[in-house]
């Protein structure tokens, strides 16, 4: 039979349970779910997720991260990182994207990555008032 094996599958998807409690560093190829809590590093190929009731300190690499609870430490997220309105995040962020909604408590600093792309010449002699159109 021809089928992968479960951990190159980037669906996979871990919870951590409301009540249960990790100290310890965690890595995985998949999404990881976190409603209880985490003391230690993450490391995740996928996206992680902290539910409203849950608690994150650390440091987390990670393809994408939305967070509703409470987080503490440093955040490296390569794509989007939304905190949501229940979020409490003390960190100091590099991401690729940022999304905040109203009611979210952040302190820290952040640091967008952005794709440097080269100006030609032409790009930089264009107008700044729209109205004119480059001849």
């Amino acid at each position: 039979m021809n089928s992968k094996p479960q951990s190159d599958n980037p669906q996979i998807s871990n919870r951590i349970l409301a009540g249960t409690d990790i100290v310890g560093d965690i890595q995985s190829t998949g999404d990881v779910r976190v409603d209880g809590r985490i003391k230690g590093n993450l490391k995740l190929a996928g996206k992680l997720v902290i539910g409203d009731k849950g608690w994150v300190e650390g440091e987390v690499h990670c393809a994408e991260a939305t967070i509703g609870g409470s987080f503490k430490g440093k955040l490296h997220i390569k794509g989007l990182l939304m905190l949501q309105a229940t979020s409490k995040v003390h960190a100091d962020v590099v991401t690729g994207k940022l999304a905040v909604e109203p009611g979210a408590e952040f302190t820290g600093q952040c640091a967008m990555t952005t794709v440097v792309r080269t100006l030609s010449d032409s790009d930089a002699a264009a107008p700044v008032n729209s109205d004119k159109k480059a001849v």
